[in-house]
């Protein structure tokens, strides 16, 4: 038996064989959960497509989390999916525009764009999971994934920003939600070699600082030990751990210089 055997999961973000939330997909129903897997817009095809490589293949739902009417209908939609209560909910949604919001440009970037990282990357996890919550069971698990937004990363710039008010934002949700069962963390990746990291100018830093100085080795290309945390955190194997950020980093945010 897995350890989330009989859970309802919404994997968020599915878009490659390379990303978190695919290996997240995959490890939670070799531990007997039941995956719903989303995205929007153009992406859809990408996540259609990726989702035929997953045994068996879960349902694709289209949610944009900025859009009122996709949160409204949510519910709806995973009922007609055959979800009747969600257990786990996996936040795998970041965006900046990289042209102005990341790069070195930190402090020219236009309100507009730091509002959409903003809202993008941070405030939907609060609106993903209240969109949710009709669905909830007596205990539910909320799971974000971020980098480190406690350090001011070279060119990660306004989303570093973001990624921390993500980190707390999934803090005030474990308060306000605590009382209710439901847990709130936060899993703090190493850099892995994603679509959503190439398209970061001056990546590459990221990939030489870890080469340096992770304790436990990191590969850049597998994506599996952070997968296993998240999927670790969304089982009942951490009945009281909530407000917490893990880090699945090789322990490089142990490391002095």
């Amino acid at each position: 038996m897995g350890i989330l055997e009989g859970k309802s999961i919404l994997v968020t973000g599915v878009t490659h064989k390379t990303s978190i939330a695919y290996q997240v997909a995959k490890i939670a129903q070799e531990q007997g959960a039941t995956v719903v897997i989303s995205n929007f817009g153009r992406a859809m095809s990408l996540t259609n497509r990726v989702a035929k490589s997953l045994d068996p293949a879960p349902a694709v739902i289209e949610l944009n989390v900025t859009d009122e009417e996709h949160l409204a209908a949510l519910p709806e939609t995973l009922r007609a999916n055959g979800i009747e209560q969600i257990d786990g909910i996996v936040h795998s949604i970041a965006y900046a525009n990289p042209e102005t919001a990341l790069g070195g440009g930190f402090l020219t970037t236009p309100w507009e764009d730091v509002a959409t990282a903003l809202q993008v990357s941070a405030f939907s996890l609060k609106s993903l999971t209240m969109a949710c919550k009709p669905l909830f069971g007596p205990d539910v698990s909320v799971v974000g994934l971020t980098f480190d937004g406690r350090i001011a990363w070279p060119t990660y710039d306004w989303m570093g920003v973001a990624k921390a008010a993500l980190e707390s934002t999934s803090r005030y949700l474990a308060r306000y939600l605590g009382a209710e069962g439901v847990r709130c963390n936060i899993v703090a990746a190493g850099p892995l070699d994603t679509i959503a990291k190439k398209a970061i100018p001056g990546s590459q830093t990221f990939n030489d600082l870890w080469g340096d100085r992770a304790p436990l080795g990191w590969d850049t290309n597998d994506a599996v030990p952070t997968a296993k945390g998240v999927v670790a955190l969304l089982s009942d194997w951490f009945p009281m751990t909530t407000g917490e950020m893990v880090h699945v980093a090789g322990g490089v945010h142990a490391m002095g210089g």
